[in-house]
């Protein structure tokens, strides 16, 4: 089986840039990681195809993206980070969250987001990140994005992002597309681009009927002279490590480590992002409760 990689074409003398994804493994690796519900699969792996995909437009080895939703639903929140090579992670507030199909019949991710805000957080190794805000539009998260990119960045998109669960809520499809305009776009090739986009269904259904991040290209800029300009493999990789967790014990203060010492009981703290726990004794505690002092 082939694994999930991202393509990078643009067309029309660069008039249009794509990036199209499948990445039902990594989706299915978030699953399994965090054990969550069906929309929370399907919310969480729109979120991380879109930050893999925003994670590969970045220049900078070492830049770094966040992808953060604070919202009102029941999933409560979720945040995706991504670096350059499009390496990602992520996770949901409330994994477990459980709703009825929308009227479509589908996974109710608008419902489960509800009303919030998307940041877009890029660590360029600036002073200060650059931070993009937006309201959500419908928390299904590809409209979501496209409005992020049209009010923050002023680029002209379309985002497509979907994930298809099997009958026993493994992943059985994930993956997505993103189609961004430059300022110099001609009404022609503009034109053409939303008469192709009409004729597609879904990224679901294109995925379903076999279609590969190249052939997903090759329909939506059907008509217009296009070129692949790079294939990069993605997938969910989690960089936590247990000094990692200690440096966050540390910044927890020392009342609380105290707190923990005179529990007398080893404690496991999980890393948000890939569930992996790390356990520390009431030693390695007091030796982390040493260090804060200093």
């Amino acid at each position: 089986m082939m694994s999930d990689y991202i393509v990078r074409a643009t067309a029309a003398n660069a008039q249009v840039r794509v990036f199209a994804a499948t990445t039902k493994g990594l989706v299915e690796e978030a699953r399994v990681h965090h054990n969550t519900s069906p929309v929370a699969t399907a919310a969480l792996g729109r979120l991380l195809t879109a930050g893999a995909m925003m994670g590969a437009m970045q220049k900078g080895d070492n830049d770094k993206l966040t992808l953060q939703i604070k919202c009102s639903g029941p999933i409560g929140g979720l945040t995706v980070t991504a670096d350059s090579k499009a390496n990602v992670k992520g996770y949901v507030e409330n994994p477990d969250v459980m709703l009825p199909p929308n009227k479509a019949g589908k996974l109710d991710v608008g419902g489960a987001l509800n009303l919030g805000v998307l940041s877009v957080i890029k660590d360029m190794g600036l002073k200060e990140p650059y931070v993009g805000q937006t309201h959500l539009v419908s928390g299904e998260i590809a409209e979501d994005l496209t409005y992020y990119f049209a009010t923050s960045e002023q680029v002209n998109s379309s985002v497509a992002l979907g994930v298809l669960m099997e009958k026993d809520n493994t992943v059985k499809q994930a993956g997505g597309f993103i189609i961004q305009l430059m300022p110099f776009a001609e009404e022609t090739v503009i034109s053409k681009l939303e008469e192709n986009l009409k004729n597609i269904s879904s990224v679901t259904s294109l995925l379903d009927a076999g279609n590969t991040p190249e052939s997903m290209i090759d329909l939506v800029l059907d008509g217009l002279d296009h070129e692949v300009l790079e294939k990069m493999p993605t997938k969910f990789e989690c960089d936590c490590s247990k000094s990692k967790v200690e440096k966050a014990l540390i910044s927890i203060g020392r009342a609380e480590l105290q707190d923990m010492i005179n529990e007398g009981k080893t404690i496991e703290v999980k890393c948000h992002f890939c569930n992996t726990a790390y356990h520390f004794t009431v030693e390695e505690l007091k030796e982390i409760l040493r260090r804060a002092k200093k």
